[in-house]
């Protein structure tokens, strides 16, 4: 009808990976938690997007766009031939639907609908949750107008008047919980949401040892949906009798404030997570992350003092051992390290990037009810 009201658009672009998509969609929950508006995320059908995006109510414009990185020159040549047309499928798309402004979050889909929005003069921000910036937020660089930014390592990629050191954006429950030692001990694993076999083979073998120091010690492991039963095995081979074993946990920062230390990859969500709960943690990044960014962001943590963090060549199942021995024998070391932790915990980024960016988009936030 001539006089609906039209809600004001937002694209957020771009994905593949979750360390890209569930940051975009914390954005997304914090911009219509304060204004009406409409978040309509582009992205392609081969990314995790496909799935994670429509189970929770966002539209997803598809684009067809294939990676640059890796597989030679066939692989860039077609790479190119994808990104010519969808930076013309991109055109098209963002004048049916225009949008307000575009966020990129980063991965190969975001690169075309970002430069055509610049193109169109509608304004373009950057989120690059890592501690090294990513191929297709290098490349928007010179069209953006906002970079949000968790790591100081990459603000020298923007413009300076351009860089917002926000943190990185995460679902809603994540808030400091001051680490008090208790009665007993609780050791969390977390391979990510598709899990880490690297991990899953190895923290059995060490908590077998682990059980000698700490006979009540409690584990949760978080093996991914495929590393189920093959985790449960390598449990009962080392004869570990106090652990659960799930391929996805669900209440993320309630484990984190229950755990005593963590072990987990090295992603800028997970980072992110355990710190803004502020734990101790053993970070292993997973070796083939672009850039190496995993060890970046690891490294970034530990350097000052809030991790361990090992290689994953370097953390075989005695040196696994040894780091989690002395963390969980030294109460003082695990909060000393737990506050530091807290130190990069930005609990509250997903809102004060929906903020800027809306302002950004000229959008108005709806008033505080009185």
């Amino acid at each position: 009808m001539s006089g609906e009201r039209v809600r004001p658009v937002l694209f957020i672009a771009g994905g593949g990976t979750g360390g890209h998509v569930f940051p975009g969609l914390a954005v997304a929950e914090a911009v219509r938690a304060l204004a009406d508006v409409e978040v309509v995320f582009v992205g392609t059908a081969r990314g995790l997007e496909s799935k994670l995006v429509p189970e929770r109510g966002y539209a997803l414009e598809l684009l067809d766009v294939l990676p640059l990185k890796g597989g030679g020159a066939i692989r860039v040549t077609k790479g190119l031939l994808a990104a010519a047309r969808a930076s013309a499928a991109s055109l098209s798309l963002l004048r049916r639907r225009r949008p307000r402004a575009v966020l990129s979050v980063g991965g190969y889909a975001a690169g075309p609908v970002s430069l055509a929005a610049a193109l169109l003069r509608i304004p373009v921000a950057v989120l690059e949750p890592n501690s090294v910036t990513g191929l297709a937020n290098r490349w928007l660089s010179p069209f953006s107008a906002r970079a949000y930014i968790a790591f100081p390592t990459v603000a020298k990629d923007f413009a300076t008047e351009k860089v917002r050191t926000f943190g990185v954006p995460l679902r809603r429950g994540f808030q400091a919980s001051p680490y008090e030692p208790g009665a007993s001990l609780h050791l969390l694993v977390l391979g990510g949401s598709l899990g880490a076999r690297a991990i899953n083979d190895r923290i059995p073998v060490a908590a077998s040892r682990l059980m000698t120091a700490h006979p009540h010690l409690t584990i949760l492991h978080q093996t991914g949906k495929d590393e189920v039963q093959r985790t449960e095995e390598a449990y009962a081979h080392a004869s570990v009798k106090n652990v659960t074993v799930v391929p996805f946990i669900d209440d993320v920062p309630a484990e984190l404030s229950r755990a005593d230390v963590v072990v987990s990859r090295a992603g800028a969500g997970s980072v992110s997570e355990i710190c803004a709960v502020g734990r101790a943690s053993v970070l292993i990044p997973f070796p083939h992350a672009a850039d190496d960014h995993q060890a970046t962001n690891a490294r970034a943590v530990a350097d000052q003092g809030g991790a361990v963090w090992l290689r994953q060549e370097a953390a075989d199942d005695m040196r696994i051992t040894s780091e989690l021995l002395r963390l969980l024998g030294d109460a003082e070391v695990r909060r000393t390290m737990a506050t530091k932790a807290r130190l990069f915990g930005k609990p509250e980024a997903a809102t004060t990037i929906a903020r800027d960016l809306l302002e950004l988009a000229g959008i108005p936030p709806i008033p505080l009810e009185a």
